[in-house]
């Protein structure tokens, strides 16, 4: 639709400046955006207020010539009007959604997909939980708007590499091996305590129980320290499969894991380090600091600690430095809220190693408040502190819980109401979109028992006035995803989706789909193709199933 009357703008200027009526340049793209009110027309555009100083001419006037140039041969346009200071509306015939409906099928699935990235290539860092227990809802939810960042990147355009920075170094990973450590003792029969800060879970139990059952003799054989070390080592691969286990079945999948370990065993920190020109590193005491307040950190930044040890953000440094000389487009970090403070930190470390501090943008995804019919859910005590995603996952599924964790803006706190998810009704956000895809199954089954086998697109002259709502909530996709992808919004999906599910099931009531008459029932069909091919394409940009029959 924009693109086809984005054309007639187009040469409707280009013939003003021809003629002599405006000087200005044409410019490479013309905005035109949906009026927030329909009598407005379909769609409008700040053209003439672009050009006003250009031209030398008040905006209304410089309308009026564009306006005055237009040529429709194929009567596209209803109507065109001048709004306030110099807008110009335009309104779609009949005609013009037809055309836009026929070249919707003849699109087929490339339709909402474009080339804005051109190729650049982009890598999504998201989860990137340490892998010292079980993922929780916050992971689950950060690491489902990584996911469909990731596939919107894709969709327009963009080389995407989805990568999980593991946190496999430092002091929780102690602290892990130790609690495990404690356990194996204790499930031996030993009366020792855990310590203040070590990890309660259950899950702990569960990790040392197997461990002693594949490893009892050999962790026999070892002093405390090795002992410690192997339960560190088995208990974060062990962890980590998990991991990716729960991951997997919320359908989400990484192209790269990055260990941090692996990074200072290779001595990644040290190479790092000599790219980082000097003025930024000195002395304190035996640590080695990071001017990171020469970027706006409010307070410089330890590298090493005086025990020689790197620190976490030493770990981001050798991380940065790998990724920086793969030359990415532009990076993308799916962080927790909490970590709010540490963006100043990355982008130094990029900058310091001769990157662009700003190719990374940051996502901040905001708390979950699990409820149940409006209750707080209280805490998993297998996990000890938290819910875990996979508590979530066993009571409402992957679909509902992928849906529900974008129904909010990654920056806006989440209530998830488990009820609600769970419901089979049209009150449930996630039925009510699956069931339009259900329904449209229906109709296409009750097609071909009637005999009515559509193919190709045929005449579309049936289609008018009261196709309108599902046309016009159709030619909104492509800018939906784009502007998702644009500006890493994924919950635009779920909004978009639950609007064109709202459009079909309002027609799906209104009007007699497989009419009396076969041009009309084929027309009507050909829409209902439409709405299925856009419905598919954002369900599996979300991630969502799409059932046949519900």
């Amino acid at each position: 639709m924009k693109r086809l009357l984005e054309g007639l703008l187009r040469e409707a200027l280009t013939a003003a400046v021809g003629a002599g009526d405006l000087r200005v340049e044409v410019p490479e793209r013309i905005q035109l955006d949906e009026p927030s009110d329909p009598a407005f027309g379909d769609l409008a555009s700040n053209l003439a207020m672009t050009l006003a100083r250009q031209a030398g001419k008040p905006p209304r006037a410089i309308a009026q010539s564009i306006l005055a140039h237009v040529k429709d041969p194929d009567g596209l346009l209803a109507g065109t009007e001048i709004a306030g200071p110099g807008f110009i509306n335009l309104r779609a015939s009949a005609a013009c959604w037809r055309s836009f409906l026929g070249e919707v099928l003849a699109a087929g699935e490339a339709y909402g997909r474009s080339a804005l990235g051109a190729g650049r290539r982009v890598q999504v860092e998201f989860v990137s939980a340490n892998p010292t227990g079980p993922l929780h809802v916050g992971h689950g939810r950060g690491a489902v708007i990584g996911d469909v960042v990731a596939r919107l990147l894709a969709a327009a355009g963009y080389a995407v590499e989805r990568e999980y920075y593991v946190n496999d170094f430092g002091r929780q990973m102690l602290m892990l091996g130790r609690s495990t450590w404690i356990r194996c003792r204790q499930l031996a029969g030993e009366d020792v305590q855990l310590d203040e800060d070590a990890y309660p879970g259950e899950y702990v139990i569960d990790v040392a129980r197997q461990l002693r059952e594949e490893h009892a003799a050999a962790l026999a054989t070892l002093d405390e320290p090795a002992a410690i070390e192997f339960c560190t080592r088995y208990a974060e691969h062990l962890m980590l499969d998990r991991i990716k286990d729960d991951l997997a079945r919320f359908g989400v999948r990484f192209d790269v894991f990055v260990s941090e370990r692996d990074l200072h065993e290779r001595g990644v920190l040290d190479r790092a380090l000599g790219v980082v020109p000097e003025r930024y590193l000195y002395q304190e005491g035996d640590a080695l600091m990071f001017r990171t307040t020469e970027f706006g950190d409010e307070k410089d930044r330890a590298v090493r600690r005086s025990t020689g040890v790197p620190t976490y953000f030493g770990g981001d440094i050798a991380h940065f430095h790998e990724t920086v000389a793969a030359r990415f487009d532009q990076l993308v970090n799916v962080l927790g809220a909490d970590h709010h403070g540490y963006v100043v930190r990355l982008r130094a470390a990029i900058a310091a190693l001769g990157g662009d501090p700003d190719s990374l943008r940051v996502l901040l995804v905001q708390l979950v408040n699990l409820t149940r019919g409006g209750q707080p859910v209280r805490m998993g005590k297998r996990a000890g502190e938290f819910v875990t995603l996979r508590e979530v996952l066993d009571e409402v599924g992957a679909d509902a819980a992928r849906f529900f964790f974008l129904l909010r803006k990654a920056d806006s706190q989440l209530e998830f109401d488990l009820e609600l998810a769970k419901k089979q009704s049209t009150d449930n956000p996630v039925f009510y979109v699956q069931y339009a895809h259900a329904r449209i199954a229906s109709v296409f089954r009750q097609a071909a028992a009637d005999g009515i086998e559509p193919a190709g697109i045929p005449d579309l002259t049936p289609i008018g006035e009261g196709e309108l709502e599902v046309l016009r909530a159709l030619a909104r996709y492509p800018d939906v995803v784009e502007t998702a992808a644009r500006q890493l919004e994924p919950h635009r999906l779920v909004f978009y989706l639950q609007e064109l599910a709202g459009a079909f099931h309002r027609y799906y009531n209104q009007h007699r789909i497989l009419a009396d008459d076969r041009p009309t029932a084929l027309a009507r069909l050909a829409l209902v193709r439409a709405v299925r091919l856009v419905l598919r394409s954002a369900l599996d940009l979300v991630g969502v199933a799409m059932p046949e029959r519900m």
